[in-house]
């Protein structure tokens, strides 16, 4: 599997991979791509996907998604990484999200569940925090 950035033709296929693993896509936009990766296998298919979203010097770890295709071979946890990676790169000084199903992979990979509120008013305002992700959502942060 290769992990590479985002590219415009690309788009179609995350929101098709989130909507397909239950994730909200419709705020997916052409905008929000350059700070997207991908994961396609040996035939070119885009099978993973993870974002950034940036406010400030935090970041929102979004749309981490991989097709049930490609499960169990780590990729969940290699695409995770390199969000992470591009966020240092960035000089990203915490990572935060939202999950309704994948606490324990999260906690596995070092984030910690906080308080809801205790997250910047720019990210309390943001479409995942105010409208798409619901109120029973864990927050988890990652110092990065």
């Amino acid at each position: 599997m290769k992990i590479r950035a985002a590219r415009s033709e690309d788009l179609d296929a995350i929101k098709a991979l989130l909507e397909g693993n239950g994730l909200p896509a419709t705020d997916v936009t052409h905008d929000l791509l350059p700070d997207f990766s991908v994961a396609e296998d040996a035939d070119g298919l885009v099978v993973g996907s993870v974002g950034l979203e940036r406010f400030g010097t935090s970041a929102l770890l979004r749309s981490l998604a991989v097709a049930q295709s490609a499960r169990g071979l780590g990729l969940g946890h290699n695409l995770a990484v390199h969000a992470e990676g591009v966020a240092r790169a960035a000089s990203m000084s915490e990572l935060w999200l939202l999950t309704t199903t994948a606490v324990e992979f999260f906690q596995r990979a070092g984030y910690t569940v906080v308080n809801r509120n205790s997250a910047s008013e720019e990210l309390l305002a943001s479409t995942q925090f105010s409208q798409l992700c619901p109120a029973s959502a864990v927050c988890m942060k990652k110092e990065s």
